[in-house]
């Protein structure tokens, strides 16, 4: 347990070296990273992975406000120092991804270099994000489901161990329908979980026991992880000042082609113009064929090799 940022959070910790702190997303914990634990260690890294704040043993504000993106980049900046350290390079997944941009955005001095998984770096749009979603899906685009208070916490807490297993598998590269352009529309009235698929049999790089060890992390329930998403609007108001400015630092991005979120709108075709628009990213997004949502426990071996090169080469 260390303490940041006036709250205290959770890490995993291994090996030793210039350090790399792992950040994860919805609705994962440090336990998303294991896979990476060990090889990075290896390659001569110590290796960092907090529950963010809201999930698993870190603390749980009470306040929607107190999830915004410039308390999550704090975070970051105090988990940094309190190891004892000036600098890390900063990896992120899902969520984490633009809390690490955001961090390399915010406070350059501090990152060495920057990965995100899934979510590409942060530009940020010319109108709030939940009002543009809103008028673009009338409302059914998850994020509109999920800034209401109270609705997805109670559906999701239902039952823990079902509601991940189901977004596990919807999210994956495994699913029926991944990779086909869907978006992510909710009915309000029945909820998410409804028209998810509750796989019989998991898939091989996501087992009992990884399941076991997410379900138990969500003992708290889910409303701290939703409360960073009521923030969405409020984040695209705080970082007004950075309006059109870029991530400097090295960066690379990974995704996967049947991930849903790099088909959102607008997406792909900002994946595309990113070797353009970011002056230090490393070589061009690499694309895992056959790959989903859940980019380093579906390719852990991918993501190792690619990371480690990312690291070593801006050592």
């Amino acid at each position: 347990m260390v303490d940041v940022n006036g709250i205290r959070l959770h890490i995993a910790e291994q090996g030793t070296g210039p350090l790399v702190v792992l950040l994860h997303g919805f609705p994962e914990s440090w336990h998303s990273w294991h896979r990476q634990f060990g090889p990075l260690a290896d390659a001569g890294f110590r290796v960092v992975a907090p529950d963010q704040r809201g999930y698993g043993r870190s603390d749980h504000p009470d306040a929607v406000d107190a999830y915004t993106i410039l308390h999550l980049v704090g975070d970051v900046v105090g988990l940094i120092r309190a190891l004892g350290e000036e600098q890390a390079y900063v990896v992120g997944h899902d969520w984490g991804a633009p809390v690490a941009w955001h961090t390399a955005l915010l406070r350059p001095d501090m990152v060495r270099a920057v990965a995100g998984l899934s979510v590409p770096p942060p530009f940020r749009g010319a109108q709030p994000p939940l009002a543009a979603m809103d008028e673009m899906y009338g409302g059914r685009f998850y994020w509109n489901y999920f800034e209401r208070p109270g609705v997805a916490d109670a559906e999701f807490a239902q039952d823990t161990r079902t509601t991940l297993r189901k977004f596990f598998h919807w999210g994956s590269g495994d699913a029926p329908h991944a990779g086909e352009g869907r978006q992510p529309l909710v009915d309000a009235d029945r909820g998410w979980l409804v028209d998810m698929e509750d796989p019989e049999v998991l898939p091989a790089w996501f087992t009992e026991d990884d399941l076991d060890a997410l379900t138990e992390s969500f003992s708290r329930g889910f409303t701290g992880p939703l409360n960073w998403y009521r923030n969405i609007d409020r984040n695209w108001e705080l970082t007004a000042a950075w309006h059109g400015a870029r991530v400097t630092r090295p960066a690379l991005y990974i995704y996967g082609d049947r991930d849903v979120v790099p088909a959102f709108p607008g997406t792909p075709e900002l994946i595309g113009q990113l070797p353009g628009l970011m002056p230090n990213l490393w070589r061009k997004p690499l694309k895992l064929a056959g790959c989903g949502h859940w980019t380093q426990q579906e390719r852990p071996d991918e993501v190792n090799t690619a990371l480690i090169e990312f690291l070593e080469a801006h050592s």
